[in-house]
């Protein structure tokens, strides 16, 4: 029989997506496990793999169209097999409406000082980071060269051009306009899909969760010692970070928390059975949640690699669903940004979310003593509907003992 690929859903509230790209054309093979369409959501732009091996034989859903999720977007038969391509499009309900073709919205890269608009025929095709990247840099992108497949324009295309210097001269204001520049004019800037979906997601989870936060101080003064001892022994692909340890020792402790590892459901509880530790990214226009699933069976070193590759493809544009399916906790480290402590905002349907801030080297007293240590303050935000204070204070004294006696992480 013939098999169906759906428009994936990425994250419980999303409702539908845009077929970006087809990169398989009808009739052409394709295995299982390579990429069939890239496809843009509320989060991100997500590769789409093949759950099979076959031809393609029929696409359902145009490129940039937006349809519900779950709504069939291409049919892959099994090399021979013979398949009624008009009944199976006959059966398709009608979806919404395709949007303009064109790949850049006239919205996402006009100022008021430049009278670009840019084109409307599907003739210029750029890849969804390429296109990210050229909204960032206000570059005309007719002024650029593409190299990828029937003239596309590709991240390799947009670096290029910004390296020849000739992106600041397509995108410098003329005189007149930097007159304009200057006023206290106010500037409306449309929201991108990720930030409607973040204020969206925000909003819902200050109205409708009773948030309370428990701060504590951690000593990572052993975490620092151990995490050098082990990168001496390490590639520098393999380097692990301060926030891998935060990550297995969070997950190790919701192990003995399991209401902290959890979801509000009207008149129970829903308790997790898995422990998916989600990490809050920063990437363009927003923040997006990479998880590492089951995070507390899996060693520092293998956090390490799938936290690095998942938040590379998630800074490219590149994640996969199973990048951002599924978290039960999450854990947001601004500690590179220099933040003391901070409190952030649970993640519905979660209970908890652990805020980190930076290690510094700061003045300490030991054993009566005053010395230099390396200190941490971590913030949870719990529901209150879920847990009470006094478990989300033992939740946070156990994360603490875990990072203050790091080789207990390592058995």
């Amino acid at each position: 029989m013939p098999e169906y690929v759906p428009m994936p859903k990425l994250g419980f509230d999303m409702a539908e997506g845009r077929l970006v790209r087809k990169v398989v054309q009808e009739g052409q093979p394709i295995k299982k496990g390579e990429i069939l369409a890239e496809v843009e959501t509320d989060k991100a732009t997500v590769e789409v793999e093949a759950y099979t091996t076959g031809t393609v034989v029929a696409w359902l859903v145009d490129e940039n169209q937006f349809v519900p999720i779950g709504t069939h977007m291409v049919v892959i038969a099994a090399p021979g097999e013979a398949v009624d391509i008009a009944a199976i499009k006959s059966q398709i309900p009608n979806s919404k409406a395709p949007t303009a073709t064109t790949s850049i919205q006239p919205s996402a890269i006009s100022t008021p000082t430049s009278n670009f608009q840019p084109p409307t025929s599907d003739l210029l095709r750029i890849s969804p980071i390429a296109r990210r990247m050229i909204e960032e840099m206000k570059i005309d992108p007719r002024s650029i060269t593409g190299t990828g497949p029937e003239g596309r324009i590709t991240k390799k295309d947009v670096e290029g051009f910004a390296k020849s210097g000739a992106a600041k001269a397509a995108s410098a204001p003329s005189p007149a306009a930097a007159a304009v520049a200057v006023t206290a004019e106010d500037k409306k800037v449309p929201l991108t899909k990720l930030r409607q979906a973040i204020a969206r997601r925000m909003v819902e989870s200050k109205t409708t969760i009773p948030h309370f936060y428990v701060t504590t101080e951690v000593d990572m003064g052993a975490v620092i010692d151990l995490r050098k001892q082990l990168n001496g022994l390490v590639s520098e692909a393999e380097k692990i970070s301060v926030n891998d340890f935060i990550l297995k020792a969070a997950a190790l402790t919701l192990r003995e928390y399991p209401n902290i590892n959890a979801s509000f459901n009207g008149d129970h509880l829903v308790q997790h059975g898995h422990v998916h530790v989600g990490i809050a990214v920063a990437v363009s226009g927003g923040l997006l949640t990479i998880v590492v699933k089951d995070c507390d069976v899996k060693s520092v070193k293998m956090i390490a690699a799938e936290a690095k590759a998942m938040a590379a493809r998630a800074r490219d544009g590149k994640v996969k669903p199973e990048d951002v399916e599924g978290s039960t906790f999450t854990v947001s480290n601004l500690g590179m940004f220099d933040v003391d402590s901070f409190t952030a905002i649970i993640n519905p349907p979660e209970a908890a979310i652990l805020a980190v801030g930076s290690a510094k080297e700061v003045p300490v007293v030991k054993n009566g003593s005053l010395t230099t240590g390396w200190q941490m303050k971590a913030t949870i935000s719990a529901d209150h509907r879920v847990t009470d204070g006094a478990e989300a204070a033992q939740f946070m004294q156990a994360f603490k003992k875990k990072l203050e006696e790091p080789l207990r992480l390592m058995i």
